[in-house]
C-alpha cells in the first residue's frame, strides 16, 4: 500500500507540475500555428544557418501568412508576418511590447568588469535611457547631421583615393566596411587614425557575427570570438575615453557623442562610469558599421550589373558635382537632388535587407489574427514575409528602382527597411548621409563592373559577399 501510495503521489505532482507549466506556456489559450522544434534547440539551427526569407517563407506557407509560433535562441517566439503584422507591431510598442536583444547581444554588450562570466545582464538605468534619448538621439537629428555633412564627403573622397586610386580591380566589401567604420569613429569618437580603425575592423566583424547566436562559450564557437573580440573593442574605447578626457581638459571642443557622454550626469550629480560609456559607445558603432558597410556593397554590386542604372546615377551626381565651385563639399541641399540614387538604394535594402529583423518581448497577453500570445513570449518582426512577396511588389525577384518612383511607393507597412513606429532605427538619417556620400564620390570618379556575378553570398543574418566583391575600376573625367 505504501509503494501504491507513492506512486499515486508521484504522479498527482508530475500531473501538477504539467498544468502548470501548461498554464504557464499560454497552451490553454489558442497558440499561433507552427512547431517549437527539437528540445532545448527549438528551430534555431533552421533560423540561423538556413536563410532568413526562406525560414519565414516556408513556415507563412505552412502555417499562417498571418502569424506562426517558433522557439529561437532559446526563446517561445511569435513571427507576425505582412504588411498588416508590421503595423500591429509598430502601432503597438509600449502597449504589447518592450525590447529584447538575444541573450548573446546582452552579454556581448555590457562591461564584464566585476561581474561573474555568466552573470546575467544588467537591467537598463534611466540614466541610460535619458542619454539615449537626449544626447545620442540629439546627435542623429537632421540638423546635427547637417554640419557633418561636409566632412563626411571629405573623408569618403580621400578614403576612396588612398584605396582606389590608379588600380584596376579592387574589393568593395573590406573598402565600405572601413569606410563606414570610419566615419562612425569621427562622428561618435571625434577621431581619424586610419591605422587604429584598421585595427578594429576585424574585431567589429566578430563582434557583428557574434550577436545573433547560441551562447556556447567555448574556445572555436561564434560566440566566443565575439566575447573576446568586445572585450578587446572595450579595452581599445577606454583608451580613447582616456585620451579624450585629457583632450577636453585642455580646451578641446565637445563636437561628437563621446565627449557628451563623458560630461553627462544623473540627477545625483554622478558622472556615467568609463566602462559603461565604452559599452554604449561600443553599440552605437556596432549600429552604424555592419548595416551600412553592406547596403553600400550590395548597391555597387547592382549597380555594376545594370549599365543603365550606373548611367542615370553618374548622371545626377554630376548635376551636383558641376553646381559645385572647386573644392566645395556636399551641402544638405544635395541630398535631395538625389532621388534616382535614393530609389536604388531603397531597392538595394529591398532585395539584400542589411538587417533581417528584431526582437520584441511580450509584456501582457493579447490576440492577432484569431491567436492568442502569451505574455514573456517573443515577438520577431521582419522583412522578409513582406520584401519579397509578389504581393506587395511586383516581380519581386527584379531589380527595379522605378517601384519607388512618385505614385508608385510600395503599400503602407509593406516597405520598412528601419523599422516603424516609436522604435523607427534612430539612425536612419545618418545611415542615408554615410552610404549617398560614398555613393557620390564613386559615381563621380569611377565606372565599375562586377568581376563575377555569380559570386555566393555568405551570412544569413548579416550577408556578404564570399570574395569581398572584386570590382573592375575605370577611371572617369
Amino acid at each position: 500500500m505504501e509503494v501504491l501510495a507513492l506512486v499515486v503521489s508521484l504522479a498527482l505532482l508530475a500531473f501538477t507540475f504539467a498544468l502548470i507549466t501548461y498554464k504557464r506556456s499560454g497552451r490553454g489559450s489558442q497558440l499561433p500555428p507552427g512547431s517549437f522544434g527539437w528540445p532545448i534547440l527549438g528551430e534555431t539551427i533552421e533560423f540561423l544557418f538556413g536563410k532568413p526569407e526562406k525560414f519565414v517563407a516556408d513556415r507563412m506557407n505552412k502555417y499562417s501568412p498571418d502569424i506562426f509560433k517558433t522557439k529561437i535562441l532559446g526563446e517561445n517566439t511569435a513571427v507576425i508576418c505582412g504588411a498588416n503584422g508590421h503595423k500591429f507591431i509598430f502601432t503597438n510598442e509600449q502597449r504589447y511590447f518592450t525590447v529584447f536583444r538575444p541573450h548573446s547581444t546582452q552579454r556581448l554588450f555590457r562591461s564584464n568588469e566585476n561581474k561573474a562570466p555568466d552573470a546575467p545582464p544588467p537591467p537598463p538605468t534611466k540614466n541610460s535611457e535619458e542619454i539615449k534619448s537626449v544626447k545620442q538621439q540629439g546627435f542623429l537629428k537632421p540638423e546635427a547631421l547637417k554640419r557633418y555633412l561636409p566632412k563626411m564627403d571629405s573623408i569618403t573622397h580621400q578614403l576612396l583615393q588612398t584605396n582606389w586610386a590608379g588600380k584596376s580591380v579592387v574589393l568593395v566589401h573590406p573598402t565600405a566596411k572601413l569606410a563606414t567604420l570610419t566615419l562612425a569613429s569621427q562622428f561618435f569618437l571625434g577621431i581619424n587614425n586610419p591605422d587604429r580603425i584598421s585595427r578594429l575592423v576585424d574585431l567589429f566583424d566578430k563582434v557583428t557575427l557574434g550577436l545573433h547566436c547560441t551562447v556556447l562559450n567555448f574556445p572555436g564557437t561564434t560566440y566566443r570570438r565575439g566575447q573576446t573580440a568586445a572585450a578587446a573593442i572595450r579595452k581599445e574605447l577606454q583608451i580613447v575615453i582616456q585620451e579624450k578626457k585629457q583632450a577636453m581638459a585642455s580646451g578641446a571642443p565637445m563636437q561628437d557623442i563621446l565627449s557628451h557622454l563623458i560630461v553627462a550626469t544623473d540627477p545625483s550629480g554622478k558622472t556615467v562610469p568609463e566602462a559603461e560609456i565604452a559599452d554604449k559607445i561600443m553599440g552605437l558603432l556596432t549600429a552604424g558599421y555592419s548595416t551600412v558597410a553592406t547596403t553600400i556593397t550590395f548597391f555597387m554590386k547592382y549597380v555594376g550589373l545594370n549599365p543603365k542604372i550606373y548611367k542615370k546615377i553618374r548622371a545626377e551626381q554630376m548635376e551636383i558635382a558641376a553646381s559645385k565651385k572647386p573644392g566645395e563639399l556636399l551641402e544638405w541641399e544635395d541630398l535631395d537632388k538625389m532621388k534616382y540614387t535614393w530609389n536604388v538604394v531603397c531597392e538595394t535594402m529591398r532585395i539584400v535587407p542589411p538587417l533581417q529583423g528584431t526582437f520584441r518581448e511580450v509584456l501582457t497577453e493579447f490576440t492577432y489574427a484569431g491567436y492568442t500570445v502569451p505574455k514573456g513570449w517573443k515577438v520577431y518582426w521582419t522583412v522578409s514575409s513582406t520584401n519579397m512577396n509578389p504581393k506587395y511588389f511586383r516581380d519581386p525577384e527584379t531589380f527595379d528602382p522605378s517601384r519607388y518612383d512618385e505614385g508608385e511607393a510600395p503599400l503602407p507597412y509593406s516597405y520598412a527597411p528601419f523599422g516603424g513606429g516609436p522604435r523607427m532605427c534612430p539612425g536612419k538619417e545618418y545611415a542615408r548621409l554615410a552610404i549617398l556620400a560614398f555613393v557620390h564620390n564613386a559615381a563621380k570618379n569611377y565606372k565599375w563592373e562586377v568581376v563575377d556575378p555569380y559570386e555566393k553570398v555568405e551570412g544569413d543574418m548579416m550577408p556578404e559577399p564570399q570574395n569581398g566583391l572584386p570590382i573592375r575600376l575605370h577611371q572617369q573625367q
